[in-house]
């Protein structure tokens, strides 16, 4: 845009000289254009409603929002590798290994640019389960958020011999970089420390399923402590970091039976996906999660819902499957 010239000076500035400029000048700065903070506005732009996306049979259990590079990360229960989605729906796979047999939760943790994903077998995946893995295996895999490569596998279930079957389900990782992962099979909660380090951190029968599924959302609370969620009967454990075995159940009159993913939205708010249910949960305390109240509730449908995952100040929701489509979708909870 062209703007008219300013007055040359001629002499020197004295002040009435100086008053008699400033008269000129006025109406020429009004046609400046203002300065604007448009480019450095923080507020992000609003995310899409939903996301379809047209990839089909992968089924995935997992998903992270990755804010630097702007895209989903999701798992696959029936392909076992990692992809990122994009909001204009397109699937990328990323990262692979034949050990990925199917990947389960997902766990973004970007200020150590890595992506871990627990890894088991329930017998999804036909073209990479063998009766060795078979309702055996627990493992995580981590991955560079980068480029997806794989930078360590480690197994779970061994430190757990006692109990014949495994299924590493969900992830949590504290500041100091330790996760935490649930096993649904066995009683286990298990640690693996910032050097790739696995141990028990919880073994306790109160944490079974049954012979149904157990333990599954897993999110740590910035107070020191895990919120663990169990799926066959929807019961919410609190565990301290610095002595797990001290861990009571938060008690709410919320039915959460079938509770999967959790999502910790802020220290006083849980979000709880209840897939047999078709419904997430909002959850919140005042007292430190020892008690819980319902504050509201989304209805999926029949998409049997598994996890959630936040995108700035909104909370997206994963629909492994529609009734109508294999494709799989992403979808904004509204409260």
């Amino acid at each position: 845009m062209l703007h008219p010239p300013l007055p040359r000076l001629r002499g020197p500035l004295t002040p009435p000289r100086l008053l008699r400029l400033l008269v000129l000048l006025l109406p020429l700065l009004a046609l400046l254009p203002g300065c604007s903070n448009d480019d450095d506005n923080s507020t992000p732009p609003a995310g899409p409603d939903k996301i379809t996306v047209p990839q089909a049979a992968l089924s995935p259990e997992g998903i992270q929002w990755d804010e630097a590079s702007q895209r989903f990360w999701v798992s696959s229960r029936t392909r076992g590798r990692l992809g990122t989605v994009k909001d204009d729906s397109s699937y990328t796979a990323l990262a692979d290994d034949p050990r990925l047999i199917s990947t389960i939760g997902l766990n973004l943790d970007a200020s150590r640019n890595r992506v871990l994903a627990a890894v088991s077998d329930a017998g999804v995946n036909t073209s990479r389960s063998t009766a060795a893995t078979l309702r055996k295996l627990a493992a995580v895999a981590i991955f560079n958020s980068g480029n997806g490569a794989l930078q360590s596998y480690i197994d779970l279930g061994s430190k757990a011999a006692t109990y014949p079957q495994h299924f590493a389900n969900d992830i949590a990782v504290d500041g100091q970089g330790n996760a935490y992962v649930t096993d649904s099979f066995a009683p286990v909660i298990y640690k693996i420390d910032a050097q790739g380090t696995a141990t028990v951190f919880l073994d306790n029968a109160q944490l079974s399923g049954g012979t149904g599924f157990g333990l599954n959302g897993i999110v740590f609370h910035p107070d020191g402590y895990l919120i663990v969620a169990k799926t066959n009967d929807g019961a919410l454990f609190k565990v301290p970091i610095s002595n797990p075995t001290t861990f009571t159940r938060v008690t709410t009159a919320q039915n959460l039976t079938g509770a999967d993913g959790l999502l910790l939205f802020d220290n006083q708010t849980l979000l709880v996906v209840a897939g047999s249910q078709g419904t997430v949960y909002r959850l919140s305390s005042t007292d430190a999660w020892a008690n819980a109240t319902a504050a509201g509730s989304f209805a999926t449908g029949a998409v049997s819902p598994t996890t959630i995952t936040r995108r700035n100040a909104d909370a997206y929701v994963l629909y492994p499957y529609q009734a109508t489509s294999p494709r799989f979708a992403i979808v904004k909870a509204r409260f």
